[in-house]
């Protein structure tokens, strides 16, 4: 199963796949555990470009084109290889964050950006996608508060934010087969629950 968390900025994305890895693994799933952009050598070196707060000029395609070739490193590399093998892979961030950051956030042609997906990924779709909602500005001051590393994304306007919010929901809502929209403002124990009873419902189903 390949299963990837979508969210704001500072709606715990992060540490929600970090959790449920481990809940996993001790469940005795063989688990990969990876991001975008990054997860690869390569795909890290386009992370600290696409991250760098000093790049304020670049382009919307061409960060789009960065997004992709990050995607489509870490796909080739690191994502086909271990759903092969069998493991369940989990991903902080795929190409439904392109979407909603640069398709409704900056603008771009949706129909166009999804082509470019499907060039990045082989085609490759997420069996389930959790999104962790939060109101943006609650979503950045917890970013601020935790001390995280504030990137190039963190500080557009909260007008971009709430634009890639309204994309994000707009996603949920056309395919809620794959999506599972949680309350990303709850505690991290009691968004934890509901993600494992989501995630362990769906592997029932599908053994």
């Amino acid at each position: 199963m390949f299963i990837t968390f979508e969210g704001p900025e500072g709606s715990g994305k992060t540490t929600q796949t970090h959790l449920l890895a481990e809940h996993l693994r001790q469940q005795g799933y063989q688990v990969l555990l990876t991001r975008e952009p990054g997860g690869t050598s390569i795909g890290d070196q386009i992370r600290a470009v696409l991250h760098d707060p000093a790049n304020t000029n670049m382009h919307p395609w061409a960060e789009v084109l960065l997004y992709s070739a990050s995607r489509a490193q870490l796909v080739a590399q690191t994502v086909r290889p271990a759903l092969a093998a069998g493991k369940l892979v989990i991903c902080d961030r795929f190409y439904d964050s392109t979407l909603a950051y640069q398709g409704y956030g900056r603008g771009l042609d949706l129909r166009a950006l999804r082509e470019v997906t499907r060039l990045a990924t082989g085609g490759l779709t997420p069996d389930l996608t959790l999104y962790l909602d939060i109101p943006p500005d609650k979503g950045l001051a917890r970013r601020l508060l935790g001390g995280e590393e504030w990137n190039r994304m963190d500080q557009e306007a909260l007008a971009f934010h709430q634009r890639v919010r309204v994309g994000y929901l707009e996603l949920a809502a056309q395919e809620p087969e794959r999506w599972v929209v949680l309350d990303g403002a709850q505690p991290v124990e009691a968004v934890q629950r509901e993600i494992q009873t989501v995630v362990e419902s769906r592997l029932n189903v599908d053994r």
